[in-house]
């Protein structure tokens, strides 16, 4: 091979070489076709939106790999059951332990789903009667910050932490492990519907804050969408 033809060949492979995480982003995504299949919807927000409390890569490869590579795999797993065609709502307080594939992947849809949607780079507040059901079970806001930041905090390893309203109607907070949540009734002990979640697997923010969990967690109160979460709390109260 002479130096011309080297040098060529090499540039390709480096090019190649780049796009080649974009390529697989989206061959995920145009898997997702079938009416009956799971998509990944777009963000409510420029990738860039968050910051400097979430950074721009660290939204890219979130949501445009972790999250796009669930999607995928659950339309995989549900394939040839009985739980294809069904609404995500449906098919997680149905699964139980030994729907492996479904639980990991079908929860890593529904939880990055809701985590978008309860973000925004415009700063809000609770009001009505959000406002009112947290001052009523935690004290104040700054109460339930505190005990919702506790809980994050103590996740060993991955997991997400949960702001939920029970079968009661009242809120609680409680944590789960991998992708698991709330609506698993199945799996979980606390059964909920979950209207605030805050995922705290290391892929979330370990770019930006490394080992500092804490540091994600309040920035995390930064930019907190609650109007979203009023929406989500007024559903199923």
């Amino acid at each position: 091979m002479d130096k011309r033809t080297f040098l060529k060949t090499s540039s390709i492979l480096a090019a190649a070489t780049l796009v080649e995480p974009l390529v697989a982003c989206s061959t995920a995504k145009s898997k997702i076709s079938n009416s009956k299949e799971f998509s990944l919807l777009p963000l409510p927000y420029p990738t860039e939106a968050l910051e400097p409390h979430i950074d721009k890569m660290t939204m890219e490869i979130h949501y445009g790999r972790h999250h796009a590579t669930y999607v995928q795999k659950l339309n995989e797993a549900v394939q040839n059951t009985t739980f294809f065609g069904k609404k995500i709502e449906e098919i997680l307080p149905a699964i139980t332990e030994k729907d492996a594939a479904i639980r990991n992947n079908g929860g890593g849809h529904y939880n990055h789903s809701l985590f978008w949607s309860i973000l925004s780079p415009k700063s809000t507040a609770p009001s009505g009667k959000l406002a009112e059901a947290i001052n009523a079970t935690f004290g104040s806001l700054d109460s339930f910050k505190t005990n919702f930041s506790d809980a994050a905090k103590a996740v060993f390893g991955s997991g997400w932490t949960w702001l939920c309203v029970g079968k009661d109607k009242k809120l609680f907070i409680s944590n789960t492990p991998n992708q698991d949540n709330p609506l698993m009734s199945q799996i979980v002990k606390q059964v909920g519907t979950p209207i605030l979640g805050l995922d705290v697997w290391e892929h979330a923010y370990y770019l930006k804050y490394q080992n500092k969990r804490a540091d994600y967690i309040n920035a995390f109160w930064q930019i907190v969408n609650w109007d979203e979460v009023a929406k989500r709390f007024a559903s199923v109260s």
